[in-house]
């Protein structure tokens, strides 16, 4: 089991732009959202040691609305469109 100094000292591997632009499109793509909503795409390193180690979080903010968060057990760069549309479901 990693330790947090374990996890701190591990360089963070920047996710493409790419990436994140193709996961957002498929976000509204698939929730058929209105223009004005708001997105975020962010890996983060979960420290629980139930999760996978690396998570792909989806916040969407559409207004008037609570904010809805998903999770995605994989590193940003892998997220498919099949894992958004099972995370969106």
């Amino acid at each position: 089991m990693a330790r947090w100094g374990d996890l701190l000292r591990r360089k963070a591997v920047k996710p493409e732009p790419e990436a994140i632009g193709r996961i957002k499109s498929c976000v509204l793509d698939v929730l058929a959202l209105p223009a004005e909503t708001a997105l975020t795409v962010n890996e983060i390193a979960c420290l629980d040691p139930a999760c996978p180690g690396v998570e792909t979080v989806i916040l969407v903010m559409e207004p008037g609305r609570k904010t809805r968060a998903y999770k995605i057990a994989r590193a940003l760069d892998a997220v498919t469109k099949q894992d958004i549309r099972n995370a969106l479901a």
